[in-house]
């Protein structure tokens, strides 16, 4: 089995912006020569499959593992009881990647790099020893790295050093 990779956890307030964030991250990081994985947490004890599609009925019929196979994606659905064990989801599927980015996970044990918007909430989320770095629209007097909330290439430059990785082509 591949080693696991570094994981930081992007946390914040529901609508502070978590996902477009990671929309305009992922991008920088691979444009720097990452292989980067992404881990959602979905929060909800309802299945990420849809009602109705063919896989959903394989799964529904009691089927311990079903993956959907197409020419650009590939989609398995494993059963689990109760909630998954993160890091051995990240182990199992996520080996060999240079960093992976979970989006959520805000008590989870990886450090943390929080969106904060000060209309959404005056108050961090995080406690700064939580926190690898701070994406916001106000300053903190806290010591930990912090970037405007359009900073993506900031933060990428910065993750990649975190990794050991700053020699990675610009």
């Amino acid at each position: 089995m591949n080693e696991s990779p570094p994981v930081v956890s992007v946390v914040g307030m529901s609508g502070s912006g978590k996902t477009t964030f990671l929309e305009k991250l992922i991008p920088a990081l691979k444009a720097r020569g990452l292989r980067v994985g992404v881990l959602k947490h979905h929060g909800h004890p309802t299945p990420f499959d849809m009602p109705g599609k063919d896989t959903y009925r394989h799964f529904q019929a009691g089927a311990d593992v079903v993956v959907g196979a197409s020419a650009v994606q590939v989609a398995v659905f494993r059963r689990e009881d109760g909630a998954a064990d993160l890091e051995a989801v990240i182990a199992r599927h996520m080996g060999g990647l240079d960093l992976v980015l979970t989006e959520g996970y805000k008590r989870g044990p990886y450090p943390k790099i929080e969106i904060h918007r000060a209309a959404h909430n005056p108050d961090l989320l995080c406690a700064p020893a939580e926190l690898l770095a701070l994406v916001t629209d106000e300053a903190f007097d806290i010591d930990v790295p912090q970037f405007g909330l359009d900073a993506t290439d900031a933060v990428a430059i910065f993750l990649a050093g975190w990794i050991g990785r700053d020699e990675v082509m610009e």
